[in-house]
């Protein structure tokens, strides 16, 4: 990939940093291989309740908003985007450890995981800014989907092998002594993330201008609302993503507890739709890139907006194994699509703070979906036997709302190529090679 980089030639610092940053990227996702998608079920081990889950998700959401008020301004403070992410991704890795003696002596307190949890999620959200805006100046603008598209893919599929080795031995470790399966997974996630933070360290920091005068509040952001393309963008996220997290965070919960779903196969069901996003990334990056993240983003958000309903219609591991698939196709295309609008849409200069108030904003949207998704849950009718379902439906219903209405006032901001929805999304999965398209179908549009 080396193609890729910026004046690869000349600046050998830049290739040797994207090293480092892949080799972080390796042992940062085998600690959330270990971590991420158990979190709940380790909450649900010591006895948490529906809407505990929900505590424990706003929690996250809402705390990660907050700090990330001051990322920009503590790393205008440290002079550094470096130290900025390395000294708080430091103590993300300690709290890795308290977590492992929890579950090593058994300590059954809702308040204290929530806490440690809530830290651990806290201390990764006020590194993201810096560390994003630092590889966006070490990627140009026109090779962004394709290099972030490789990159993903590559270590997203190690993120649903370690996933699914941490499954597996769940499930044998359910026969003898849970919480000491627990004890390994954490303890490895610490491992993994400490080796990620080593490589974090080696990196090479390109210079940036601290300059006051680029410096704007959030107040400020939100006035411009009316004017400003990029805070249209930003609202439109948020909003989807509160409408994604009424449901959501109780996936889990409805597949161990409702349906009763083993550690084996709940797992198996999660890494499906992880597995497709990141073997998909490089195919909607090269889509991007040609096309703009906008269409990328009308496209997907739609696909994304019916996929609770796939749930009304069977709870058959098989269907729902299928119905992943076609979840982890549409979050690849959005997820990577909506990441590359913002490096596109703001300037370097900005970009640290910009990055900071979007993740603000879609942190509190995602912890406002997740509390009233708890809140609401025991009180819905059900349909066919769990009220779960109905959540779902309801969810399903505001997020076509969302993405039917709001993305229309979001324009691209670099010329890219015409194509109809279809074509583009025949492209992606392979039925119309991208060349055909290329050749034919595409005409350049400011």
């Amino acid at each position: 990939m080396n193609a890729l980089y910026r004046n690869p030639s000349s600046d050998e610092r830049i290739n040797r940093t994207l090293r480092f940053s892949f080799w972080d990227g390796v042992f940062a996702n085998g600690m959330l291989g270990f971590t991420q998608d158990y979190f709940v079920p380790f909450f649900l081990v010591l006895g948490a309740t529906v809407k505990q889950v929900g505590i424990l998700i706003a929690a996250g959401h809402l705390f990660c908003s907050l700090v990330q008020l001051k990322s920009a301004d503590l790393t205008e403070r440290f002079r550094s985007r470096k130290k900025m992410f390395t000294n708080f991704v430091f103590l993300q890795a300690l709290i890795l450890i308290l977590l492992t003696l929890m579950a090593l002596f058994k300590i059954t307190s809702p308040i204290i995981f929530i806490i440690l949890v809530t830290s651990f999620s806290s201390f990764n959200a006020i590194a993201v800014p810096p560390w994003a805006s630092l590889m966006s100046d070490l990627v140009g603008e026109d090779k962004r989907g394709e290099y972030f598209g490789w990159r993903n893919r590559i270590l997203g599929l190690l993120l649903v092998a370690f996933t699914f080795m941490a499954g597996i031995w769940l499930t044998y470790m359910k026969n003898f002594n849970v919480f000491y399966g627990f004890v390994v997974l954490f303890g490895c996630a610490f491992v993994f993330r400490f080796i990620s933070w080593y490589f974090l360290t080696l990196m090479h920091e390109p210079p940036l201008e601290y300059d006051r005068k680029h410096s704007f509040t959030l107040f400020d952001f939100l006035l411009k609302v009316k004017e400003s393309n990029f805070a249209r963008f930003v609202l439109f996220v948020a909003m989807l993503h509160f409408s994604v997290n009424l449901a959501a965070p109780f996936f889990s919960v409805f597949m161990l507890k409702d349906l009763s779903f083993s550690y084996f196969l709940y797992t198996l069901i999660n890494i499906t739709a992880t597995l497709t996003i990141y073997a998909m990334m490089g195919r909607w990056g090269r889509h991007a890139d040609k096309v703009g993240n906008v269409k990328v983003i009308r496209i997907t958000s739609q696909l994304i907006a019916i996929l609770p309903l796939f749930w009304l219609i069977s709870r058959n591991p098989v269907f729902l194994l299928f119905t992943q698939v076609f979840a982890g196709i549409a979050w690849a295309g959005f997820g990577l699509a909506t990441s590359n609008f913002v490096y596109d849409a703001v300037t370097p200069e900005k970009r640290i703070r910009c990055i900071a108030y979007f993740n603000i904003l879609t942190s509190l949207a995602l912890a406002c979906g997740a509390l009233l998704g708890g809140f609401l849950v025991n009180k819905l009718p059900p349909i066919f036997g769990y009220k779960m379902l109905t959540l779902f439906l309801i969810a399903s219903v505001l997020r076509l709302i969302i993405a039917s209405s709001l993305i229309r006032r979001i324009k691209e901001v670099r010329s890219t190529r015409r194509i109809k929805s279809m074509q583009l999304f025949l492209s992606v999965i392979g039925i119309r090679p991208l060349a055909e398209i290329d050749g034919k179908a595409l005409r350049l549009e400011a």
